[in-house]
C-alpha cells in the first residue's frame, strides 16, 4: 500500500504496524525479545504492530532504531534546504519563527468629508 493524502489515520497506523511487524520477522526475532531490545513492554511492541494509537511516539522510535530503520527517518523528515539568499539574508543565524502569510488588503475605498469613519 502506498502512502497518500486520503488514507485514514487508522490504515497509515495498520499499515506501519504491520511493516514493523514485517521487519521484525525478517530479522528473525520474536515480539519478546524485540521489546527486550527496544526497552519496551511486549504489549507496546504488539500495539505497534497492530496499529493501536494508545502507544507513545518514544516506544515507537525504539523499537524503529532496535529494528535499525531510524536512519529512514531522514527521508520522512529531510532537513530544510535553504537557498543561498535565504543564508545571506540570515547571516548564519537560525530561524525561530514563521511570518505567516500576509493579508492581501483590497482597494481602499477614497474617504471624503462627511462620511462616518
Amino acid at each position: 500500500m502506498k502512502f497518500s493524502p486520503q488514507l485514514t489515520d487508522d490504515a497509515v497506523l495498520q499499515e506501519l504496524g504491520g511493516r514493523l511487524a514485517g521487519a521484525r520477522i525478517e530479522r528473525n526475532l520474536t515480539q519478546a525479545a524485540l521489546a527486550e531490545q527496544a526497552g519496551v513492554s511486549k504489549r507496546t511492541v504488539e500495539r505497534l504492530e497492530s496499529g493501536e494509537v494508545a502507544t507513545q511516539l518514544s516506544g515507537f522510535l525504539r523499537v524503529c532504531r532496535s529494528l535499525g530503520l531510524l536512519e529512514r527517518f531522514e527521508a520522512l523528515l529531510p532537513e530544510p534546504a535553504h537557498g543561498p539568499m535565504a543564508q545571506l539574508k540570515q547571516m548564519g543565524r537560525k530561524r525561530l519563527r514563521a511570518t505567516g502569510k500576509k493579508a492581501v488588503a483590497g482597494t481602499p475605498k477614497k474617504w471624503t468629508w462627511g462620511e462616518p469613519s
